[in-house]
């Protein structure tokens, strides 16, 4: 592979290889995903949003195969590991995921298929009190967030999903989200080997 001789203080690379090896690296470094607006700063002259996308698509081609992969998401772009080798890292780091309770899963459900919603929307979905608690967990893990106020007495907060929700799922927007038939499927499943 050829060195790339780079001053990035004077010089900007010259040809679309030097570009994505340059944004190669530095979304490998990244600990977040990253916007396009955040990698065209990475550049001294102006690099166009087209480019970039261009440049960007091509690099995410070139890492299939291996066993990082270049995403999209809904904050930005990263590298992460292709799911078929989590196994082998989760023997190194063992971590337990946390647990969520049914109720605070339906409610993150509600919110993710039907928002902006209410407490009160919730409530009348799943037929229950939604209690402060399961709110608070899904805000403290900030997938949930509120959006604004509805505009009836009381002006109840509207509660949406957050980028930091669609980011952890993997997901660009709430329209890659499973069809609710197939979330419904999941549960019943979930519930018969309980």
């Amino acid at each position: 592979m050829a060195e790339v001789n780079i001053n990035p203080n004077t010089s900007q690379p010259n040809n679309p290889g030097e570009l994505k090896r340059v944004l190669e690296a530095v979304l490998l470094s990244a600990q977040q995903p990253l916007s396009v607006l955040e990698l065209r700063k990475v550049f001294v002259e102006e690099i166009g949003t087209d480019v970039l996308r261009v440049l960007l698509d091509e690099l995410r081609e070139e890492w299939t195969g291996r066993p990082l992969e270049l995403l999209q998401l809904a904050s930005g772009w990263r590298f992460r590991t292709r799911a078929e080798f989590l196994p082998y890292l989760e023997r190194l780091n063992p971590e337990k995921p946390p647990k969520y309770s049914r109720a605070v899963l339906e409610t993150l459900a509600i919110i993710a298929y039907r928002q902006p919603v209410t407490r009160g929307d919730i409530e009348d979905i799943r037929g229950v009190t939604v209690a402060t608690q399961i709110i608070k967990v899904l805000e403290e893990r900030g997938w949930v967030d509120v959006v604004g106020h509805r505009d009836t007495p009381g002006r109840p907060a509207l509660l949406a999903t957050t980028k930091k929700f669609l980011d952890d799922l993997g997901l660009r927007s709430v329209t890659e989200l499973p069809p609710l038939e197939m979330m419904n499927q999941t549960l019943e499943l979930a519930d018969a080997q309980h």
